[in-house]
């Protein structure tokens, strides 16, 4: 490996520190604590972050009330609130290089995925500008007696925690339709990667967003740290979180008390079934992309791929040639197609999972370190064949780039093999027969299905999973609801005829 030092590849307008946000200002921690960010190529320390508390989230909180309770945000007009989106959409794309730098260097994402991540941070801000001009809402009408329509308002403080994946990106996923919606925010960005969330309020302040509209508090998600004390605050009614699902079983307990709006994309082991018509050039090139790009740390992934049997050995020996031939590299290099992952605590969990797989299937690709990466936090590409169902590395979810290959016979036993996890986010189908296609989808228990194609979002559907992998659906006009409260109101046309509970008459001598 070459050009390692930290110097060579520290991006441009790196900050001395990573601080909080609130009151339109970067400020520290009450108390003074931070904690180190590592460089995933060395897992040096590059800089110090602000290490946030209660009383951090308290300030950060009450900033954002205030905003929300006498600020103009909550009261513009849509058409208003879209042009400061649209905004914030043209100054993050003249600054993409910048922001694909930072993503790559505090990530180990690839370089050229690192920029495919900022152009769709800013579609997703572009998006919902748009969405909350033309959207309508629902009237109904009683010919001549009444008129009933729906009226939405912004909720008030959205709490928004988010991975360290995809951070910039999945930031403005929530981020957008918040703001869209007029709801302020508190942001708690992932710990592992807080440097991209540092540019978020230049580029709002620039765009003209009001002051506190947007604050953000880094930290650790433990309880009385940053993450927890957010979710527990009483003046936050939105809690929207994207992380495995043992944190969001914690997070839904914890929300209980209050009786919070919940939105949660929790952990996924997709399942991708190739049944012996489908197209295998396709199909392979999609399920390689589909579990090694990102670094293999991507929700969605296809990381259990079913074959059928008649085609399986065929598949399995071209599938690991081709992983075989999947490009490691350092993050900054365009060539590379798999970076490093994310921090020392995952790839130890990532490496665990190698080993355990040794023991429980077959290994025909990768398994270890690449040549010539010694340090750092890289792996090889690794491909288990013959994965029994009960295998650990079959039923738990991984979030690196390791896939497991088991086979099938019949179509019946795909789906039930689709179905063993108790996650259910995302699946992909793989056959030229139109019926099976619709069939298996329908019976596959997952939030999305994709038919000969891999992971491709149209912003408008919804997105979510199901059992272990999520609560509740964003995207579209279910963001729109999520962020928004719907209240009924009903008009009464024409003369009004109310009945009478409890009425006494006069009696019949009385004064007239």
């Amino acid at each position: 490996m070459t050009e390692t030092s930290l110097e060579s590849r520290t991006p441009a307008g790196l900050p001395e520190k990573i601080r909080h946000y609130i009151g339109g200002k970067f400020v520290d921690s009450l108390d003074g604590d931070e904690f180190d960010v590592l460089d995933p190529v060395t897992n040096r320390p590059y800089l110090r972050a602000a290490s946030g508390k209660k009383t951090d989230v308290d300030r950060a909180v009450a900033a954002a009330k205030k905003a929300f309770d006498h600020g103009p945000w909550p009261h513009m007009l849509p058409r208003e609130r879209s042009r400061v989106l649209h905004r914030i959409a043209d100054i993050m794309e003249s600054r993409g290089d910048q922001l694909a730098a930072m993503e790559c260097f505090d990530t180990g994402l690839p370089i050229t995925q690192a920029k495919g991540q900022a152009a769709r941070a800013a579609e997703n801000f572009r998006f919902f500008a748009d969405l909350i001009v033309a959207q309508h809402d629902d009237a109904f009408k009683v010919p001549g007696r009444q008129v009933n329509y729906v009226n939405r308002k912004p909720i008030g403080v959205a709490g928004l925690i988010t991975p360290w994946n995809t951070p910039f990106m999945l930031e403005s996923w929530k981020l957008a339709p918040a703001l869209a919606t007029g709801n302020t925010v508190v942001l708690k960005p992932a710990e592992f990667t807080p440097l991209s969330a540092s540019l978020w309020p230049g580029i709002f302040e620039e765009a003209g967003l009001p002051t506190d509209v947007f604050t953000m508090v880094h930290g650790y998600g433990e309880e009385g740290f940053a993450g927890d004390s957010l979710v527990k605050h009483p003046d936050v009614p939105l809690i929207s979180f994207t992380g495995e699902s043992g944190t969001g079983q914690l997070i839904f307990a914890n929300a209980a008390p209050h009786l919070k709006g919940l939105s949660m994309e929790l952990g996924g082991k997709s399942p991708a079934l190739v049944f012996e018509d489908a197209d295998l050039d396709a199909a392979i090139d999609a399920t390689i992309f589909g579990v090694f790009s990102l670094n293999g740390e991507r929700c969605t992934a296809g990381s259990r791929i079913l074959v059928q049997r008649s085609v399986y050995d065929e598949f399995v020996e071209r599938y690991a040639r081709q992983a075989a031939n999947v490009r490691v590299g350092l993050p900054s290099d365009p060539a590379t197609e798999v970076g490093a992952i994310v921090h020392p605590e995952h790839f130890e969990k990532v490496m665990s999972y190698v080993e355990i797989g040794r023991s429980e299937a077959r290994l025909v690709a990768g398994g270890g370190r690449p040549e010539g990466f010694e340090e750092g936090n890289f792996v090889q590409p690794t491909v288990f064949a013959d994965v029994a169902p009960d295998a650990r590395i079959f039923q738990e979810e991984i979030f690196g780039p390791v896939v497991a290959i088991t086979p099938f016979d019949t179509d019946e036993e795909a789906v039930a093999l689709a179905n063993n996890t108790k996650y259910g986010l995302a699946a992909y189908i793989w056959t030229n027969d139109l019926r099976r296609a619709h069939t298996v989808a329908q019976n596959v228990e997952a939030g999305m299905v994709w038919l000969n194609s891999n992971n491709v979002r149209d912003l408008r559907t919804p997105f979510g999973g199901v059992k272990a992998s999520g609560l509740g659906h964003e995207g579209g006009y279910r963001s729109i609801d999520f962020y928004t409260d719907q209240q009924a109101v009903h008009i009464t046309l024409g003369e009004v005829h109310n009945p009478v509970f409890g009425k006494q008459e006069p009696p019949a001598d009385s004064a007239r």
